[in-house]
């Protein structure tokens, strides 16, 4: 999952957080914690985190997408879709229960949509050309990459039982 950096807001002392142990942290202070560790400290108000909101990640990766080529990927870090689905659900919670706006969450799905639907289209065109996958595997993030050569399969599989294997 990665780690994470908060800057805290409260002190802590001696605490065990699963298998992780804090030993000491005071209020100002930024350290790097496991994003699960992170999570907790912002939903317990005592800590916030110091890295750039997944949001503003999401709309970059989205402008860089569409300036692509229609066979061309952008990289992407290899957890976004871990991110994208944990971001979402946090934001499905907190809309819930009042503390976000249902509108911005449903913003926020919109552009997860797009960019998972022209990533879903070059991975397509990609794994049904004679493009050698090589030349994009090292923008492909790693759930990509799996669907990609499965789709690359199917399609090899398809193309040779309708031209007998020319």
């Amino acid at each position: 999952m990665g780690k994470v950096n908060v800057k805290m807001l409260s002190s802590l002392e001696n605490i065990q957080v699963g298998d992780y142990e804090i030993a000491k942290f005071e209020p100002g202070q930024v350290t790097e914690v496991p994003r699960w560790v992170a999570e907790e400290l912002v939903n317990m108000k005592l800590a916030e985190v110091s890295e750039e909101p997944f949001e503003t990640e999401l709309l970059r990766a989205l402008s860089k997408e569409k300036l692509m080529g229609p066979m061309q990927l952008s990289p992407l870090p290899d957890n976004f879709y871990v991110r994208m689905r944990r971001r979402l659900s946090y934001l499905d919670r907190a809309a819930a229960e009042g503390r976000a706006r249902k509108e911005d969450v449903d913003r926020l799905r919109g552009a997860c949509y797009d960019i998972v639907g022209m990533r879903l289209n070059k991975l397509l065109s990609l794994a049904g050309s004679s493009v050698p996958a090589s030349t994009q595997a090292d923008r492909m993030t790693p759930d990509e990459a799996t669907f990609f050569y499965n789709s690359q399969a199917m399609s090899k599989e398809w193309k040779a039982a309708l031209l007998g294997g020319a």
